[in-house]
Order: C-alpha cells, then sequence, then structure tokens
C-alpha cells in the first residue's frame, strides 16, 4: 500500500462504501498527514475540547458461556474471578445517581451473558427505566437479543445498546468461537429496527495485524448505518485468558499504532462519537491527548469498567485540566 487516496470532495462526508483497501490505505498515511485530517473532520462535526463522560457498571458479572479470548468473566477460563448475580434494580439505580452527580451523563450496564434470557426482561426493564428518570442517557451490553427483546428494551427506556464487532471478520476466529460475526451483525440489526442506537467497535492489541484493524473499521463504516457511539478499546491482558497470556509474552499494542486506529475510526465514521475504552488506567496523558487530537472525544469515567481498571475521577480531572477539556452536554431526557 502507498499511502494513496483518491481525492474525496467532502473527507468528512458519511459514507458506507469504503474498501478494505482504502481503510488500510489510511493507516499507511504518514503520521501526521492522518491525524491533521482527522482533526480536521472531527472539527467539521464535533467541539473538539468537548469530552462525553459515561460510566459503566456490572449489573451481572462473570459465569459467561462465551470464550472470548480476552475476557475475565468467560466461565471457560479460570481467571480468579467470581460469578455473581444480576444485581437489584434498586442498586443500580442508586450506582447510577452517583455516576450522574460526580459528572457522568450516560449510564452503562453490561451483563455477561451469551444472550439475553425473556425471565430477565422485567428487572432490566425496571433498572433502565430507573436510571432514565435520573435524565441519563441509557444504555445495555446484555449479549445477543432477539427483535422482541430488542423492542421491549426500546419501550422500557433503552437509548443505546452496545455489541462489538471485538475484530474484523479475519480475525475473529482467533478471538472468539461460540459467537458467529454473522450473530454480531444480526443483533445490530435488531436493535436498529427497534429504534435504538448502536454503540459498536472492537479491540485492538490482540495479536492482530494492521489489515485486521483496518478489517474491524472497515465492517463498522460499511454496516447499513454507522455506529453512534464507535469505542476504541486497547487489550488489558487478563492473566488466565489465552489472549491475555499471548500479550502478556508479545508486547501490546504500539502507542502510535493506536493513535493511528482512533484517527482512522473518525475518518471512516466521522459523524460517530468515538471513546477511548478500556485500557485508558495505562494511557498516559499525552497519548491521551494524541488520541483526542485524532478524532476522540468520550470516554468512561469512574475507577472500574466491567472488571478492568480505570482512571480514579481525580486523574480525569487533572487530564481535563490539563488538555482545556470540558465535559460533551448529552439533551437530558424528558422525565
Amino acid at each position: 500500500m502507498d499511502g494513496s487516496l483518491p481525492r474525496r470532495s467532502d473527507p468528512a462526508a458519511v459514507r458506507h462504501d469504503w474498501t478494505l483497501d482504502e481503510v488500510e490505505a489510511l493507516f499507511e498515511r504518514p503520521f501526521m498527514d492522518l491525524v491533521f485530517e482527522a482533526a480536521q473532520v472531527h472539527r467539521r462535526r464535533f467541539d473538539p475540547s468537548a469530552i462525553q463522560k459515561a460510566q459503566l457498571l456490572s449489573v451481572k458479572t462473570g459465569g459467561c458461556a462465551e470464550n472470548c479470548g480476552y475476557c475475565s468473566q468467560s466461565a471457560s477460563f479460570d481467571t480468579g474471578l467470581k460469578a455473581s448475580k444480576l444485581m437489584d434494580a434498586e442498586a443500580v439505580i442508586a450506582e447510577a445517581r452517583a455516576a450522574r452527580d460526580g459528572g457522568a451523563d450516560r449510564f452503562c450496564m453490561g451483563a455477561a451473558w451469551r444472550e439475553l434470557k425473556d425471565r430477565d426482561l422485567p428487572k432490566l426493564a425496571t433498572m433502565i427505566s430507573g436510571v432514565k428518570a435520573l435524565g441519563l442517557e441509557t444504555c445495555a451490553t446484555l449479549g445477543m437479543l432477539t427483535p422482541a427483546q430488542a423492542a421491549e428494551l426500546k419501550t422500557a427506556g433503552l437509548d443505546y445498546y452496545n455489541h462489538n464487532l471485538d475484530s474484523g471478520p479475519e480475525y475473529y476466529g482467533e478471538v472468539v468461537t461460540t459467537r458467529t460475526y454473522q450473530d454480531r451483525l444480526d443483533t445490530l440489526e435488531y436493535v436498529r429496527s427497534a429504534g435504538m442506537k448502536t454503540c459498536c467497535g472492537g479491540i485492538v492489541g490482540m495479536g492482530e495485524t494492521r489489515r485486521d484493524r483496518a478489517g474491524l473499521l472497515h465492517a463498522l463504516a460499511t454496516l447499513p448505518e454507522h455506529p453512534d457511539s464507535l469505542p476504541v478499546n486497547a487489550l488489558v491482558p487478563v492473566a488466565g485468558t489465552p489472549l491475555g497470556e499471548k500479550i502478556s509474552r508479545e508486547g501490546e499494542i504500539d502507542p502510535i499504532e493506536f493513535v493511528r486506529t482512533v484517527a482512522v475510526a473518525r475518518l471512516v465514521c466521522p459523524a460517530s462519537v468515538v471513546r477511548l475504552s478500556a485500557g485508558r488506567e495505562g494511557m498516559t496523558q499525552e497519548l491521551q491527548a494524541l488520541c483526542f487530537l485524532a478524532g476522540a472525544n468520550s470516554i468512561f469515567v469512574g475507577g472500574r469498567l466491567l472488571t478492568t481498571p480505570n482512571p480514579e475521577e481525580d486523574e480525569d480531572a487533572a487530564l481535563f485540566r490539563a488538555l482545556d477539556l470540558k465535559p460533551m452536554i448529552a439533551p437530558r431526557a424528558e422525565v
């Protein structure tokens, strides 16, 4: 790849006809040029100093039947994590209230399931409606859904549904074998059809090649609708997981390559909110600043992401001060 691309009339236009070679060519561009163009596209659609604050809570931890090779919550691996039952709605709503009071404007609820069971829908609906009543945007990640379940979650007040593709289709078999790529695409279609927004991204630094990373972003950019939120996760190696052990031996993703990934995500999905998700605990202020410059405009706040560490509130406050950042204020839900 020589890094050249056909001249585009409007780099900030939303396209769904990207080719894999085009996306890989973006990765091959000189770093300074790539970040500069991504920053320009970002400024066309967003305030570059406004960063969305979301908070994530594990409402049901561990015991998952999936064999995702990075995940501490898989029942397939011995990671020392103890499985728990679905939390009571009142406890979740209390956590959401604390998150709102701490500055978050989106609250995300995650359950370690292969798929949602109908028996859990009433409790989840109570959680979602209670969080929504606090004026927060609501998001959930509950595994695979049926069309009817997606419709019920929408009725309960769910704004976003998270369902990541994890990796590009060519590398996907190295990550998980208990769920197909098409399973993920089907759930995203049910979410869109129900009228909810999608939160969909992936994980980098799992031993994949650059073309695999391009494959992930190509898959996202050619969805019928681009993700409303696009999380870019850097693998946090977990002892006892196959991919965690692999990366502990071979080394984590190069920081500049991670910034390239953020920049390409911004260029191929220009209207999406791009979130720095897992892995931020190990990032310097300087690396995060480069990611924000390249088009990231969302973070998770709070000291924990499901089962992995996240920067504490005082660290993020210092980051915001150092970079002159401000919270992105989402429209408050009607209550």
